[in-house]
């Protein structure tokens, strides 16, 4: 068994001790919450169904095949599979009941599964948070053998060091016979090369960028030689930022076809995107309540001004709207705007420095915990913005948009998004658009809570808020 295989193997052990720590937790609290810890002859029913939970969750989470080690890890299937495993749950638990007309307490049943899967989604995320992390140390990545043409090996190499908790790690490449070498990399040979340059570079993964080379026959060889030594091969398609979910492969005539489907912008998802979105605010505004009013008075009593900063901003398909946010600035700080633009630290249309004088006291710690956007909650309930999407921009920054840049524009803009998870201002602006290219490109319900999970870890660590 190589290195690779075996942390794989304990992270899905681990997966599945934390799905049962999930499972026990759940039912026990459920229980009991419900019917406190006394056991009865009334509750003695519900005593087993607690401890049946654990076993239900993993059978659903392996049915619904979320221990496959091909959705774990980075993205969100690991996730989608756990929700739909977790609806199959809901549903089984309502036809067996149904079925073998079983007096079910409702309120159990109603607190204890989505508990459950809650607990599942949020102990998952910390592993794989903690996973991230031994990546960013050098712990758990792949030895990954690049094959491909000199830029494509280039780019892909700067994204995977940039992006390490994939966990890609580029030990070497194979270039065309003519190549010239300047790739900053070790070179073992050209593609005829691969699979002896699998064993010079101790490497256990393929990735073959796309090169007309290497076609069907010659790629149909390179896996026969890469399955003896259970070397994994990825051939990595020029599809830029297209999630899996819309594509599909589609036998023609013995020819394997992809099918891209279009990315869902309007329809049925969006309806319930904009309902968790509105019943979201309601009850992110009520929880904040207390923090809302205390924010609002040490901004009232430490600058002249209002309270709240509003501005306009550009929303979905163009259409303007005020945006507000509590005020972080001295009141003066949009006709001070040209005397600093010569500091902007930020490539691209945006304007950042790190240290703004505009800014007040109480301003700088507002930004550092972004506490600052929650006014914007407003405009979520309004349905001008969402919880997740690309950042609201400016109109002077949508008329320097080119015009792949407008695509952004296509959905509302968000309180939080990949943008703001990923490092926020410390991004290049060319980076900071391909996140929001591939939100809007690859949106769903899933992401937006893997998102909104990542960008409590984003505020804690304040990278990028200034």
């Amino acid at each position: 068994m190589s290195r690779r295989q075996r942390w794989e193997r304990r992270y899905v052990w681990a997966l599945i001790a934390g799905d049962l720590l999930a499972g026990v937790v759940a039912g026990a609290a459920t229980f009991a919450l419900r019917f406190g810890h006394q056991v009865t002859a009334y509750n003695r029913g519900y005593l087993l169904l607690s401890a049946l939970l654990p076993v239900a969750l993993l059978a659903v989470l392996g049915v619904s095949r979320a221990y496959e080690r091909r959705y774990l890890f980075v993205g969100t299937d690991e996730y989608q599979r756990v929700l739909r495993g977790g609806l199959g749950l809901i549903a089984g638990a309502a036809m067996v009941s149904y079925a073998l007309d079983l007096d079910l307490a409702r309120s159990y049943v109603l607190a204890a599964l989505p508990a459950v899967i809650a607990a599942v989604v949020v102990l998952r995320f910390l592993l794989r948070k903690r996973l991230h992390l031994a990546r960013n140390r050098g712990e758990g990545l792949r030895r990954v053998l690049v094959v491909g043409h000199e830029m494509s090996v280039i780019g892909l190499t700067r994204q995977l060091r940039r992006e390490r908790y994939h966990g890609l790690e580029v030990v070497g490449a194979c270039l065309p016979p003519d190549h010239d070498g300047a790739v900053d990399l070790p070179v073992y040979g050209s593609f005829d090369d691969v699979a002896n340059a699998v064993d010079a570079a101790d490497a256990d993964t393929v990735v073959v960028l796309s090169c007309p080379e290497l076609d069907g026959a010659a790629l149909r060889r390179l896996a026969w030689r890469l399955e003896r030594d259970e070397v994994d091969l990825i051939v990595a398609s020029s599809l830029i930022d297209v999630a899996g979910a819309r594509t599909t492969i589609r036998p023609f005539d013995g020819l394997p076809m992809l099918h891209v489907e279009h990315p869902r912008l309007h329809g049925g998802a969006r309806v319930v995107k904009d309902v968790v979105d509105r019943v979201g605010a309601v009850l992110l505004l009520v929880l904040f309540g207390p923090l809302l009013l205390s924010v609002a008075l040490c901004v009232r009593l430490t600058s002249r001004g209002p309270v709240l900063f509003r501005q306009v901003r550009v929303g979905r398909d163009g259409r303007l709207f005020r945006i507000f946010k509590f005020r972080s600035m001295y009141v003066d700080a949009e006709a001070r705007l040209a005397e600093l633009k010569h500091l902007n630290e930020h490539d691209g249309v945006l304007f950042k420095i790190r240290e703004d004088p505009r800014v007040t006291r109480v301003g700088r710690w507002l930004r550092r915990l972004s506490l600052d956007e929650l006014p914007q909650l407003l405009n979520v309930l309004a349905g001008q913005m969402s919880l997740v999407g690309p950042r609201p921009p400016l109109p002077v920054e949508v008329a320097a948009y080119a015009d792949d840049v407008r695509r952004r524009l296509a959905v509302k803009p968000g309180m939080t998004g990949l943008w703001q998870v990923s490092g926020r201002s410390d991004l290049p602006w060319e980076e900071a658009v391909r996140l929001d290219l591939r939100y809007v490109e690859n949106w769903s319900l899933s992401l937006d809570l893997v998102i909104l999970l990542r960008t409590m870890t984003a505020v804690l660590r304040s990278s990028g808020a200034y």
